[in-house]
């Protein structure tokens, strides 16, 4: 499978994955610096993506995580294993791992594979991370997870910005996980962030961007419909899980993919808590969505998406 590499600063480069799979970066050195690692299944590919780059995982250094979901700490534990690195993440996420919390990590609440591993540092806001010469600041940013984080670098105004900020959508919001107040939250990171001078922005899923306060505007806009209806968050909520749900099995048996819903825990309370136990209804109502517009696809019994992983 083919990456987009992007020489964002001096030998750190921006690597492109899909939807399933969290963007990363890799800081080419003698010690290397990885940020964000994929999901666990695609390992391969992510080691592949790493070593074009010229990086053994076995050099690697340190690996700092934007937030402690299954998409952004996939690789952590084979290359901390292959390398002894150390891995940061913000102090709430370091406890869920001390803790081995895999609810408030959202993978037991999304029957998500995943694995811990050895976290070294906890990060706190307004804390100094160094890419070998680049400079960045974390920004806490919680909402999407109580964890997130995004990086600052302020003499190239350029803004990791994961999970917090993406140009034209955004990223789930899980009230169920993160708290009732996780909307608030997530307005308030917005506010935090847009008080710094950004002209580069490269999200944790899609292509880098260049119109920060447009894309400000739009999540802003998206949270604020979310709080007039919250039928629309219930109905985004449930789309986004669908295709995670296909991506990260590749393709289920169409008679089982129901059932498989109705066994996890998302999927019940999300349709009890925003459609009124309609479990059938909502998910038919989904997939005939998604197969006429070609984002699912049945063949000979089986669906899978057309969505990039």
């Amino acid at each position: 499978m083919p990456f987009e590499t992007i020489e964002i600063l001096q030998d750190l480069f921006f690597v492109q994955r899909g939807y399933l799979n969290g963007n990363h970066f890799v800081y080419r050195s003698d010690f290397p610096i990885l940020i964000d690692t994929g999901y666990i299944s695609d390992f391969v590919e992510t080691h592949t993506a790493i070593a074009t780059l010229g990086v053994d995982i076995a050099d690697v250094s340190l690996i700092v995580n934007t937030h402690t979901h299954c998409d952004h700490i996939g690789g952590n534990r084979k290359i901390q294993e292959k390398s002894r690195c150390e891995i940061a993440v913000h102090k709430v996420g370091k406890h869920f791992v001390d803790t081995r919390d895999d609810w408030s990590t959202w993978w037991r609440y999304f029957c998500q594979e995943a694995a811990f591993f050895r976290c070294t540092r906890g990060l706190e806001d307004g804390d100094i991370v160094f890419l070998g010469p680049h400079e960045f600041r974390v920004v806490h940013t919680p909402g999407h997870a109580s964890d997130g984080i995004v990086l600052y670098n302020r003499r190239e105004k350029l803004l990791i910005s994961s999970d917090t900020l993406w140009e034209r959508d955004m990223a789930a919001m899980v009230v169920r996980v993160e708290g009732s107040g996780a909307l608030f939250h997530m307005l308030e990171s917005l506010d935090k962030i847009e008080s710094l001078d950004v002209e580069r922005v490269y999200p944790g899923h899609g292509s880098p961007f260049l119109d920060f306060k447009k894309a400000l505007l739009r999540s802003r806009r998206r949270i604020e419909s979310y709080l007039r209806d919250p039928a629309f968050l219930g109905n985004d909520l449930i789309k986004k899980i669908l295709v995670y749900t296909l991506l990260m099995r590749k393709q289920v048996k169409d008679t089982e993919f129901f059932p498989l819903l109705m066994d996890s825990r998302w999927y019940r309370e999300t349709v009890d808590l925003y459609f009124e136990g309609r479990y059938k209804g909502k998910f038919e109502e989904v997939i005939n969505d998604f197969l006429n517009r070609g984002i699912v696809e049945l063949d000979n019994g089986f669906l899978s998406t057309t969505v990039k992983p």
